[in-house]
């Protein structure tokens, strides 16, 4: 089973890059995209309707702006799109799909880099998103979370990590929140359970300012994370270069495992 993440940062213009080309090449059974930046009705059929993938959508209210999907080979038994925070909900942030015991979500969390209170708003994610996957993972559900998490979590996650302490994307208080995830509630960070030690391959976005992608002087914001059940079947990772649809690079993951196997 092939798990695909990548933030497009508009799917539209990853579509003139390539994007979807390359995605037919890559025989994934999910791709999870976040940063979409349009509205259903801005999405012409070809991009709606991919060869063996249904597509399922969560738009933001606001124009051009935030915006997740799933690209799935099989028909999920229930999608659900928010997860029940309006704020967060009207941006478009959550999508999510069932089959059987397993959630694949699509996930973008807030940015903090523009303001104070873009930052207090995704302090104010976090602290709603935890009992989330709390709540799923109590029911007995095993879930692939995968998106930009806008968060590195520790310093091989960046390149520049003594320059950033006091930056939105490596704060204390941030980081802290991912330790406890995979500390405390045992989700899985599967990129390094596969490679604990990579750092300047690891790397999933540069700033699109001065020579950041050319010098890569990257960060490690995009993540699948899931729940133990399916990261003991991870198995092969990469972080696609090849090719540039946007300023994030997409995750792949493999996983030795069939979706038959999560049949409830």
């Amino acid at each position: 089973m092939r798990i695909i993440t990548a933030n497009v940062n508009g799917i539209r213009s990853a579509a003139k890059k390539g994007f979807f080309q390359w995605l037919q090449s890559t025989g994934a059974d999910f791709i999870c995209l976040q940063e979409i930046k349009a509205q259903l009705d801005d999405l012409s059929q070809d991009l709606i309707a991919q060869n063996n993938y249904s597509s399922f959508f969560h738009c933001a209210q606001k124009k051009g702006y935030s915006g997740t999907g799933v690209y799935s080979k099989h028909q999920p038994q229930e999608v659900v799109t928010g997860f029940g925070v309006p704020e967060f909900d009207d941006e478009g942030r959550y999508t999510a799909l069932r089959f059987g015991k397993l959630w694949v979500i699509s996930v973008y969390f807030p940015s903090g880099s523009s303001s104070e209170d873009r930052q207090e708003a995704k302090f104010r994610f976090l602290k709603a998103f935890l009992p989330h996957l709390q709540s799923l993972q109590m029911q007995g559900f095993e879930i692939a979370l995968c998106g930009d998490i806008n968060i590195a979590h520790q310093e091989i996650d960046l390149k520049n990590w003594k320059g950033n302490i006091k930056n939105s994307g490596f704060l204390p208080e941030e980081r802290a929140w991912m330790s406890h995830l995979f500390d405390s509630e045992g989700f899985v960070d599967v990129y390094r359970k596969i490679d604990p030690v990579a750092t300047d391959t690891c790397y999933t976005w540069w700033s699109q300012r001065g020579q950041a992608y050319n010098n890569n002087v990257g960060w490690r914001i995009d993540y699948q994370i899931t729940t133990p059940g399916l990261a003991k079947f991870a198995k092969h990772q990469q972080v696609y270069k090849t090719e540039r649809f946007s300023d994030h690079a997409p995750l792949i993951i493999d996983y030795d495992c069939e979706l038959a196997e999560f049949s409830a």
